[in-house]
């Protein structure tokens, strides 16, 4: 599947602004200052700007990043997916372009684990640390029983048809987890999120999950840095109906499991096992545990 929109109308992002990388535009925002500092990088389906709430709380002890990868969100279309190294080399693209110093604090959640890991596999020099928000591991296949292995996540995820049908719930889904940011923000991210164009960009970024871990399983591990995981082991009502208790108390414990290995490679990690929250929820409903994750990151990062 490819997002080769050629929609004439361009969405306005609420806040924040373009970098042209490549000729392309990349929406980035950016608020505090210090270092080192911190970016996000979004699950598939999500944008920069679904990162604001924690940004903000960030953003009082350091610089804070969110931005949306070429092809996804506000950032200009480009054929979906992409390979994890052309999605790391655009991220130091645009962090260099933007004057933002190395080293960083990786905060990948979800899909954006690969690139993460793409991006320490290709500048280690440039990681400070890593926050991985319940984020994809290369080893996935490793650890999750065979219904949920990520060829069978590929298959899983509800397609254009479905997701119709769905739009009037997701749209009622998104209000209520940007309800607390500004209306203006809010307003334009809800639009956005049930359009034809960024609902195709989420069903394109989940295509291909199996190729990308193949991809890094090529290079190395993560760099010696400071790592917190945080594990969600919450569920989301959406994935009880669509998943037996069986499968999901398996996935639960493989992903416990793999945050464990990751965090034991390092000789400054930890994990934190989260119960209230769900997987697409994290940084909706427990902004205090990720920001919290990133100062001790900082911290430990600082005395190394």
């Amino acid at each position: 599947m490819t997002n080769n929109s050629t929609s004439s109308v361009r969405l306005a992002p609420p806040v924040g602004g373009f970098q042209e990388i490549e000729g392309r535009r990349i929406f980035v925002h950016r608020s505090g200052s210090g270092g080192p500092a911190v970016v996000f990088l979004p699950g598939a389906g999500a944008v920069g700007l679904d990162y604001f709430g924690v940004q903000q709380a960030v953003s009082q002890f350091t610089t804070a990043v969110v931005y949306d990868r070429g092809g996804t969100g506000f950032s200009d279309p480009l054929p979906l997916p992409r390979p994890a190294t052309a999605v790391a080399t655009e991220l130091r693209e645009l962090l260099r372009a933007q004057n933002i110093a190395a080293p960083y604090v990786l905060v990948p959640h979800s899909l954006g684990g690969f690139y993460a890991h793409r991006f320490a596999q290709l500048y280690p020099q440039d990681v400070a640390g890593l926050v991985w928000l319940d984020a994809f591991h290369r080893d996935w296949d490793d650890f999750m029983p065979p219904a949920a292995s990520l060829s069978a996540v590929e298959r899983m995820g509800p397609g254009r048809e479905q997701l119709e049908q769905m739009r009037p719930a997701l749209r009622e889904m998104y209000a209520a987890l940007h309800a607390d940011d500004p209306e203006h923000l809010r307003e334009a991210l809800v639009d956005a999120k049930v359009s034809d164009a960024w609902t195709d960009v989420g069903i394109a970024e989940r295509s291909k999950l199996a190729e990308l871990a193949t991809e890094l399983r090529a290079g190395p591990d993560i760099p010696d840095v400071p790592v917190v995981a945080l594990t969600v082991v919450g569920t989301d009502p959406g994935q009880k109906a669509l998943t037996s208790e069986r499968t999901l108390q398996e996935m639960h414990d493989g992903r416990t499991r793999m945050d464990a290995a990751l965090v034991s490679g390092v000789s400054h990690g930890e994990q934190r096992i989260l119960s209230d929250t769900a997987h697409h929820r994290l940084c909706f409903d427990r902004p205090d545990a990720v920001a919290q994750a990133i100062r001790d990151v900082i911290d430990r990062a600082a005395h190394l």
